[in-house]
């Protein structure tokens, strides 16, 4: 392969790695905000001394509003898209742990893929600089041989 040809592939394999960090970093920013809430619904109790406990809803990321439990066993619980589902405290924390399972087993192959693309572009910097030698040497052995045709005459 030519120099370019490796710098192309060498940029190819840089853009996939940042892709994949990124989709790591998403992922486990996902895994953190399952495991805040699992430790939300474990902080309320639900033997009935929660209910009328005052909580703070989030309305948006950076707005909230106060509020009440009315019911501590009966909470909304987001599986996906857009769609909730009344579930049990205990019902929603078994849903809290199979999404992250499934989180931490994909952010485990993204890690994989991830330190494979690393790889890669290692690989691929090394041949870059056994090709850049190899064009030094040749450059080195041509001015070699025309000092030396000069030195013949």
């Amino acid at each position: 392969m030519s120099l370019d040809q490796l710098n192309s592939v060498k940029q190819q394999q840089e853009a996939r790695l940042e892709q994949l960090t990124a989709q790591y970093h998403q992922l486990r920013a996902v895994s953190a905000r399952l495991s805040t809430a699992r430790s939300s619904l474990d902080s309320i109790p639900v033997n009935g001394t929660g209910e009328g406990r005052e909580i703070m809803i989030p309305l948006t990321e950076s707005l909230y509003a106060p509020g009440k439990i009315v019911d501590p066993n009966k909470v909304l619980v987001e599986l996906g898209a857009g769609f909730f589902v009344e579930k049990s405290a205990k019902d929603a924390i078994k849903v809290l742990e199979r999404k992250g399972k499934v989180v931490d087993a994909n952010s485990d192959n993204v890690m994989v893929a991830a330190e494979a693309s690393s790889r890669n572009v290692q690989a691929v910097q090394q041949a870059m600089q056994g090709k850049m030698m190899e064009i030094q040497a040749r450059q080195q052995g041509i001015s070699y041989k025309n000092k030396m045709e000069g030195m013949k005459q």
